[in-house]
């Protein structure tokens, strides 16, 4: 079964992390990441430009609106995801709880619909 591993954490604060922390984290990523490949759960994943850049778009009443900017304001935002292959939700938990942000932040674990 497909699960999505989105993942979110305090933007602001990790502006504040220094250059050296940041890369520590980009590595942990890395190997994170070449982990589930290789084990065979991943099936893809990337990560987000900051929630500044986001437009949201509604379509009320016929008419298409866009605006700057997430929906809500959040302390955590959603900054990527994984999409990945598990057993089960047991197996979906584990493998989100060694994403490097569930240290910090927090990884939404949501089943993907088939169709």
């Amino acid at each position: 079964m497909q699960y999505m591993l989105l993942i979110y954490r305090n933007e602001q604060e990790f502006a504040k992390v220094k250059d050296a922390e940041k890369q520590a984290v980009y590595q942990a990523y890395g190997a994170f990441t070449q982990g589930i490949i290789k084990s065979g759960h991943y099936v893809g994943g990337n990560p987000l430009q900051p929630v500044a850049t986001a437009t949201t778009v509604r379509v009320r009443g016929g008419k298409t609106l866009a605006t700057d900017g997430p929906f809500a304001e959040t302390r955590e935002q959603l900054t990527g995801y994984y999409l990945i292959e598990a057993a089960d939700l047991d197996q979906a938990i584990a493998i989100a709880a060694r994403v490097p942000s569930a240290l910090d932040g927090s990884i939404e674990v949501r089943p993907v619909m088939t169709m």
